[in-house]
């Protein structure tokens, strides 16, 4: 018997719809859990602080701040496949829609106009990782395998990527958003 595939899930910014399809995977994560090892994923609890070296990686979300661009290099370090997993780490989708404001503005419309308690913006101990001038899809930043796209992508087309991988096989996807 050989040995499995050590999978990945991983979650950067976006909502965690795509996990969410993931799950609607229903029995055929019986069938996957066969033939993968889940070695990290917010789906197990696992924590990113030791992200081991996998086989394939699923990336939701878009590149928000700079514990994802760390995150994300560490991710193709570490990976022998990168797989943009949904809209958002395709092209930024929704959470890119921030790109229309400065940081700035970001922040005080978060922290202070729409707190009931205003504190302010919080700082120090990396309580709010900084964020990035702008969103950024996966592949402005490292090279991306294949790309899984769908808002969130559906549990059949997951599955067909998924499979694809394990037997060897090229996904046959085709190219839409939302």
């Amino acid at each position: 018997m050989s040995a499995k595939v050590k999978l990945a899930t991983v979650w950067l910014g976006g909502c965690s719809g795509c996990h969410m399809s993931f799950l609607d995977l229903d029995e055929r994560l019986i069938e996957l859990a066969a033939r993968v090892e889940f070695c990290l994923s917010p789906l197990v609890d696992t924590k990113f602080k030791d992200f081991p070296e996998v086989d394939v990686t699923l990336v939701e979300g878009a590149v928000a701040n700079v514990e994802h661009v760390e995150m994300l290099h560490t991710i193709r370090a570490r990976s022998k496949l990168v797989i943009a997993f949904g809209d958002c780490a395709v092209s930024g989708n929704i959470t890119a829609m921030r790109n229309n404001f400065t940081v700035d503005e970001v922040m005080n419309r978060a922290y202070r106009e729409t707190c009931a308690v205003v504190n302010g913006v919080p700082v120090g101990d990396d309580i709010v990782p900084k964020l990035v001038p702008k969103v950024k899809p996966l592949h402005e930043l490292v090279k991306i395998d294949h790309y899984l796209q769908g808002c969130p992508p559906s549990a059949d087309r997951i599955w067909e990527l998924v499979t694809a991988l394990l037997d060897g096989r090229a996904p046959k996807l085709e190219r839409r958003f939302g």
